[in-house]
Formats: structure tokens, C-alpha cells, sequence
């Protein structure tokens, strides 16, 4: 099974306020297993509706940065996401940034999904690729 398991979490408001409509970043570290074998590094630019951490059917933008492994081939690269989420969790699509691969990952190409509860210990992952 493909999982990531978040292992840090900052955040604050970048414009409006706490319980209002308002625009965060957020700065996270994310652990993963399965297809992918590493570490991650991701920012978020969020938007909040309203009260609590729903994003109003809208979706954020963000990009990963990934050092590992993909299918035992070490190297880096890059994803963008734009990610869906309400207090329930978490939906996303995410492209690989075409020119971001090192090492035995240059030229990689690929998209995929992450899914989850908000909560939970970890959650999952697609990925489709080609080097």
C-alpha cells in the first residue's frame, strides 16, 4: 500500500481572520512509503470559507518536493498539487513538474492522487510515472 504520513504541520493566516473568510500558508513535512521511499517537503497556500478548516468547495494550490526513492530509483522531484479539503479531510490530483527529476529520477514524468482523513495516521497515494 502507498501511504504518507504527515510528520509536521505550520501554519498561519495570511490574510483575514481566525473564524472568517481568510488566506493561510501552510509549511509541512510528510513522510512516505510504498511506490515512493522518503521524505518530503510541501507548501500550501489555503483559503477557509469561514469558521473551521473547510475550503469552500475550492481547491489549494501547492508544491512538494520529494528525496527518495520512486519503484527502488533514488533521486528528487517535484509535484504540484491542487487539493480539496474540508474538516473531514483531504483530495488531490498532483502532476510531476516536467524538468524537476535528479539522479536516477532526471526525466521523470507522471501524475497521481492522495486521499485522506483528517486524523488519521497516515493516508494514501497514487502514482503513474515514466523516466
Amino acid at each position: 500500500m502507498n501511504t504518507f504520513a504527515m510528520k509536521n504541520w505550520d501554519e498561519s493566516i495570511v490574510s483575514g481572520t481566525e473564524g472568517g473568510p481568510r488566506v493561510a500558508y501552510a509549511h509541512a513535512t510528510l513522510a512516505y512509503s510504498g511506490l515512493i521511499e522518503g521524505e518530503s517537503v510541501v507548501d500550501y497556500l489555503l483559503y477557509y470559507a469561514g469558521e473551521g478548516y473547510d475550503g469552500g468547495g475550492t481547491t489549494a494550490p501547492g508544491l512538494e518536493r520529494v528525496e527518495g526513492s520512486v519503484d527502488g530509483r533514488k533521486g528528487s522531484f517535484v509535484i504540484k498539487h491542487d487539493t480539496g479539503f474540508d474538516a473531514k479531510g483531504i483530495s488531490s490530483a498532483f502532476t510531476v513538474v516536467e524538468g524537476s527529476g535528479t539522479g536516477e529520477l532526471a526525466g521523470i514524468t507522471g501524475f497521481g492522487t492522495t486521499t485522506g482523513v483528517i486524523g488519521e495516521p497516515t493516508m494514501s497515494y497514487t502514482l503513474e510515472f515514466e523516466i
